[in-house]
This record gives structure tokens, sequence and C-alpha cells, in this order.
């Protein structure tokens, strides 16, 4: 842990590596109450309760697939009550704007619109794709969709200091505790 740094810019954070979904939960806990706000937790399946502690309540991938299907129902119904109106077809003596004979396009285009406003807002709030990351120079951090589970305090975290957070989670019984530093992609 002694390494020198030559600027706190190149601290991308302190990870620790426990074995058992339990230690991550209570390391996580105390973080959290340590006052430790920028964390995250790594785990090969979701554990009850850690949401929670990480205080994850981010809403807006619901919003924008909200938001997309409700687009996607006025551009079916729209688009077909344009066609008929300006196209108008007299048929039998039917009318031109026929709302149930129009369902079945709008429902399509509203699961359409809003599954990809879904998709394309959850990979675009998650910065993805992402095909380098400084948690990947960790070799250990590979294990975290096998069988290990990993907490990090990142560096921009207003109570970072490398020494305390490293003493902190050393205090977790962690496996190993290690500093991750930005790195550049490999070319």
């Amino acid at each position: 842990m002694r390494e020198p740094v030559s600027s706190p810019d190149e601290v991308f954070g302190v990870l620790a590596e426990f074995d058992r979904a339990e230690r991550l939960l209570e390391g996580a806990r105390r973080a959290r109450a340590a006052g430790y706000t920028r964390l995250d937790a790594y785990s090969p399946f979701p554990i009850e309760g850690l949401a929670e502690i990480l205080e994850f309540s981010d809403r807006r991938v619901a919003w924008f697939t909200l938001i997309g299907g409700v687009v996607g129902a006025i551009v079916g119904f729209g688009m077909q009550a344009y066609a008929n109106l300006a196209f108008p077809l007299d048929v039998g003596n039917r009318p031109l704007v026929a709302t149930p004979a129009f369902m079945l396009i709008t429902f399509e285009l509203t699961v359409l619109f809003a599954v990809l406003s879904g998709i394309g807002a959850m990979l675009a709030l998650n910065h993805l794709p992402r095909l380098h990351h400084p948690l990947f120079e960790i070799d250990e951090f590979r294990l975290a969709s096998a069988d290990k589970f990993f907490l990090v305090i990142f560096s921009n975290d207003a109570h970072f200091s490398r020494d305390r957070v490293a003493e902190l989670l050393g205090s977790f019984d962690p496996i190993r505790v290690r500093l991750v530093r930005h790195t550049e992609p490999p070319k």
C-alpha cells in the first residue's frame, strides 16, 4: 500500500476483496456509516439489501422508457391518422380515424420505442460500451463474476484519503486491499 503517487488524480480508488457476501454487505454498511458516499460493490449475484446500503435509487432509465413509450404511441397513432386523413378512402362509410383499428400499430410502436429508449438510456447512463476500466487492471477482479465480492471507495469521495480508506477497508477482514490507479487503455 505504500506506493508513491505523483498526483492524486492518478488514484482511482481503493478496492477490497471479500470471500463471502455477508462480509461485503457488512463492509459496505460500515463504509457508509464512516461517511463515505462514493463507493460501489461488485458481486457475482444480487445481494439482498446491498442496493439500499449503496443508496442506489436512480430511476432515470424507467423515466426514459416511459417517455419512449408515450412518444411511440403518439407516433403510431399519428402516423395512421395522418395517412387516413391525407389520403382518404371511404369504405362502407367507416370513419377515417378508426381508433380500434389503429390500436395494434399504436401498441407495437409503443413497445418498440419504449424498449429502444430504455436500452439507449441504460447504455448512455452507464457510459457503455466501455472497453476499458481501471478495475480491469486488477487481476483478481475477474473473479467478481465467479465467486468473489469487491468493495471500492472512489478517490472522488469528499472524505477520501488513500491511507485512511485502506486502513478502514483492511479492518473489514478482507482477503486483500488494493490501490487502483487510473490507467491508459491498451492500444
